[in-house]
């Protein structure tokens, strides 16, 4: 498998920064998407913030509230977006959008060719009710815009098969049933199995999310079978922190990123059949 890393090891997992989009602040992504480009990020999964989701703990809840206070909404986020993908070199933005919140009073074809439209190269909808999965799998296909699918360690066959038929980015696997950076517990059999399972059914990378915060974690899950690893809680914890400190977050999550980095030598030759990196799976939007 080639490295997911700029320059970095081969067989080395990719990495997927999740962030709350105006957490920190919107004028501040531009700087901080140019920086963890060069640092080798694969995918920022940005967030149009939305209040009191059921599946993130308080770290993520807070966040999404500053962001949301501070004025980010889609019309900005999408801007933003619009602005600075043209400066990034490798890394692909997944923006994710809370179906109540944000989808459903646009309407889901107009809002997935809106998306498109302003440059995110993929998208994850959060709460997507099974009535509107049809319209949403049909309005992604025409606008050739790639779409993250996501199951858990425990989900049963049907779900993991459905996953992966319908991911055409790449499947978000969730280590553990709970909230984002809660305390639940990693059963590495379950994740070992689900990922396995995956591999059979798809060609989509898998990245696992859900209790990844430094180097020692992303080697387990790489060696558990996925292709990149999905760091959420640790990353927002980062901004929270350096804001509450009159610090800069991008400096704290170039810090975070950098601790992320394994070790060429922790990591065994690539086994079995060849694995698409996130790159080479979800295409640069240069729409239009």
């Amino acid at each position: 498998m080639n490295g997911f890393f700029t320059g970095g090891p081969p067989d080395t997992p990719g990495l997927v920064l999740f962030l709350n989009a105006g957490d920190p602040p919107l004028k501040d992504l531009p700087r901080l998407a140019r920086s963890l480009d060069a640092l080798g990020v694969d995918c920022l999964e940005l967030a149009v913030p939305f209040p009191n989701s059921a599946t993130d703990g308080p770290v993520i809840r807070r966040s999404a509230r500053r962001a949301l206070d501070g004025g980010a909404d889609l019309d900005r986020v999408l801007a933003t977006v619009e602005r600075i993908r043209p400066q990034l070199r490798r890394m692909r933005i997944v923006l994710l959008a809370d179906w109540s919140h944000t989808v459903r009073s646009l309407g889901t074809g107009a809002f997935v060719r809106r998306v498109r439209d302003h440059g995110a190269d993929a998208l994850l909808v959060h709460g997507l009710p099974p009535r509107g999965r049809a319209a949403y799998l049909g309005a992604v296909g025409e606008a050739g815009l790639p779409s993250v699918t996501t199951c858990y360690a425990g989900s049963g066959p049907s779900v993991l098969a459905r996953a992966a038929e319908e991911a055409t980015a790449f499947v978000y696997l969730v280590a553990y049933y709970g909230r984002s950076g809660g305390v639940g517990s990693v059963d590495l059999r379950s994740v070992a199995a689900a990922a396995a399972e995956l591999r059979e059914r798809t060609d989509a990378p898998i990245a696992v999310g859900f209790g990844v915060s430094d180097a020692a974690g992303a080697d387990r899950m790489h060696r558990l079978g996925a292709d990149a690893v999905v760091v959420g809680s640790a990353a927002v914890e980062r901004v929270e922190r350096a804001l509450a400190q009159c610090r800069d977050p991008v400096h704290a999550l170039e810090d975070l990123v950098r601790r992320l980095r394994p070790r060429p030598e922790a990591f065994p030759p690539a086994t079995g059949r060849g694995r698409t990196t996130l790159k080479e799976r979800i295409p640069r939007n240069d729409h239009p």
